[in-house]
């Protein structure tokens, strides 16, 4: 017999030894496996289900435990493909398909989390725990995924099963506000009250609903109770000045955000409406660092650009002004002010046609907003060549 030949023989001889010997010691290796995963020893535990695969490879039990361990380890990315082997398996193993959907959770993969968590709830006793935690589960996938008209109904549900908990009702408080379901944001207000009386961040929900309910007085009072509640609470004192500088109170607003300064030193937005404040008040000294300090820390802030075009065109530097305007028009293109400022700057260099188009493009966004307010006020659209009147024209900062 020829050399090579032989160690064929040889080494087939020697596989079927092994599987025969992997065979018959299958029963211990599966008691091996489970009795390391018991101990936390995960290493020896992972490499005695692997040995266990090799003769029982269309078994789903050690793909579940093989995903088990890694989740233990939150390892949840290499846990889901285990799972999902397991689950193709034997789609009715007992508790497989939450573990997969809670690995898909933990690993942030909320999309996928939710047909898991769905299957699930379908299956569920109706009023179960279980049915109750799957239900929260879901509300939160939608919630992280700024779903937050489809997270209402489940955090909804889940509230009403539990009157005592504050956190869920915060939740559901928040979802309402970002579907713009403003009514129900001070239903859910009024709940909480009753839970925590102090509670600022309640306080803060309130007043943003208000303020889109065009109840800028309310709104004001909310975010002032808020203040007391908890001076330190982040975003308060901000809020309370975003909406004063709305209402003009400029001096008044300027003393929120130098207070949500004191609690945050790198508060880029209230550095900018401090400034702001200031340019409206035609006191520019200040204004400039301020808004350079901002741009600095959130060179995303058109608002800040443009300010810092104001007080340029207002000392006589056009060129650094237009360059500002233009830097504000990329971050702010629909922003009316930004288009009426560059075409009277570009009026004032001289530059007529320019200074013509961004003028018709103000006065287009102007009337575009005209439009929309008449359709919310009127029900309905405007008769053909009929004409609407700005309420204000562009802002005349």
């Amino acid at each position: 017999m020829k050399p090579i030949v032989h160690s064929k023989l040889v080494l087939a001889l020697l596989l079927t030894a092994v599987s025969a010997i992997a065979q018959s010691s299958s029963p211990d290796l599966r008691q091996s496996a489970i009795a390391f995963e018991q101990q936390g020893k995960f290493a020896e535990s992972e490499q005695a289900w692997r040995a266990f695969l090799t003769t029982h490879p269309s078994d789903p039990e050690p793909y579940a435990h093989l995903g088990l361990l890694e989740a233990r380890q939150d390892h949840y990315q290499q846990a889901i493909p285990l799972y999902r082997k397991a689950l193709a398996l034997k789609p009715d193993m007992p508790g497989l398909r939450l573990n997969l959907a809670l690995a898909l959770f933990k690993a942030e993969d909320l999309k996928a989390a939710i047909p898991e968590f769905t299957i699930l709830l379908k299956s569920a006793p109706p009023d179960s725990p279980e049915a109750m935690r799957y239900t929260i589960l879901l509300g939160m996938c939608h919630y992280g995924l700024s779903q937050f008209n489809e997270a209402a109904p489940y955090l909804q549900t889940a509230a009403t099963a539990d009157p005592q908990n504050l956190p869920i009702r915060l939740a559901l408080a928040h979802s309402y506000l970002w579907s713009k379901q403003y009514s129900k944001v001070l239903d859910v207000y009024h709940e909480i009250l009753a839970l925590d009386p102090d509670s600022a961040e309640a306080d803060m929900l309130a007043g943003e609903a208000l303020d889109e309910m065009k109840d800028s007085s309310g709104a004001i009072d909310m975010f002032r109770k808020a203040v007391k509640a908890k001076p330190d609470e982040p975003n308060v004192h901000f809020g309370l000045g975003y909406l004063l500088l709305t209402e003009k109170q400029y001096p008044e607003a300027i003393k929120e955000f130098q207070a949500e300064l004191a609690n945050d030193p790198t508060h880029a937005q209230s550095m900018l409406y401090i400034a702001d404040a200031e340019i409206q008040m035609n006191q520019y000294t200040d204004a400039a660092p301020l808004l350079e300090k901002a741009v600095k820390l959130d060179p995303s802030l058109g608002l800040a650009y443009l300010d810092l075009g104001i007080i340029a065109a207002n000392d006589g530097r056009n060129d650094d002004a237009l360059g500002e305007f233009l830097a504000a028009e990329k971050l702010i293109p629909d922003d009316v002010n930004v288009h009426w400022r560059l075409g009277r700057l570009y009026r004032a260099m001289g530059r007529k046609e320019e200074a013509k188009v961004e003028l018709d493009k103000a006065s287009n966004i102007t009337k575009a907003a005209d439009r929309e307010l008449y359709k919310k006020i009127s029900g309905g659209q405007p008769k053909p060549g009929e004409a609407t009147t700005p309420p204000g024209g562009p802002a005349n900062k």
